[in-house]
């Protein structure tokens, strides 16, 4: 028996559901810069497989994730949602409205990955593979603090608090390398677009380089007026380097 993902539920129970699904290296409680300005809504984020406390066992193919958050839906007796997917979440939302598409009650891309260079994904796997681990909290907290330029000290606080782990004497964050390395190659897979039909919010970063002006045009294309892309000035870490704009886009789309 496939062990079920561990999923962080905040926000209003009886609230409209929004199931939000992080990116590579990531966990549900990196939501919170939007769930706490959106405690309306009713958050359901899992660690995916591969990170976090949830299992990280694979496979970690596009079609597992997308099994596995339908099975969050089911275990939370949630029939339809709205689904937030950020960077590599984003690709497995798409896959989602795809296989199934009475489940989505409507998208919102957060910088979306998919579609990308094999190339350049073959690069980023390889950087992936050696172990990334520090003596102390302290170095780890520096690292990711000049990684994520642009987030305020809170968030990269509560990275900390949340994510890191030590084992034997060392720190690292809590998430299978293996399983990311694999999530590179998912990315590199020909980019889906959404059904036709589903609303959709795209919040594509003006600092980053992960949505492609053809991936929208085929959006466009297949969505017409049920397309909204609305650019946000940030780096790929959209909704913790502009907690507020994110989540005022996101509420006022959701609550449509």
């Amino acid at each position: 028996m496939v062990e079920p993902l561990h999923v962080h539920l905040t926000g209003d129970p009886a609230g409209p559901p929004v199931l939000a699904l992080h990116g590579v290296t990531g966990h549900g409680l990196r939501f919170r810069p939007l769930t706490e300005q959106l405690p309306h809504l009713r958050w359901v984020a899992p660690d995916l497989r591969g990170h976090g406390r949830s299992p990280w066992a694979p496979p970690w193919r596009l079609e597992q994730h997308v099994a596995d958050a339908l099975a969050v839906l089911d275990a939370q007796g949630i029939e339809r949602a709205a689904v937030v997917g950020h960077s590599f979440g984003g690709a497995i939302a798409v896959h989602l409205a795809r296989a199934a598409p009475a489940r989505v009650e409507c998208l919102v891309l957060v910088d979306p990955a998919l579609g990308l260079d094999p190339q350049d994904m073959l690069e980023t796997a390889e950087e992936t593979r050696p172990d990334e681990s520090y003596p102390d909290r302290a170095a780890a907290r520096a690292a990711k603090a000049e990684s994520w330029e642009g987030v305020a000290d809170r968030w990269v606080d509560a990275e900390v608090e949340a994510h890191l782990e030590e084992q034997g004497g060392v720190w690292s964050w809590r998430y299978s390398r293996a399983s990311v390395i694999g999530a590179w190659s998912e990315m590199a897979r020909p980019a889906a677009i959404p059904p036709a039909g589903t609303r959709t919010l795209v919040l594509p970063a003006t600092k980053a380089d992960f949505v492609s002006d053809e991936w929208l045009a085929a959006c466009a294309a297949e969505l017409g007026d049920s397309l909204t892309v609305q650019r946000v000035d940030t780096g790929h870490m959209v909704y913790l380097e502009r907690p507020a704009e994110s989540a005022a886009l996101i509420g006022d789309f959701v609550g449509e």
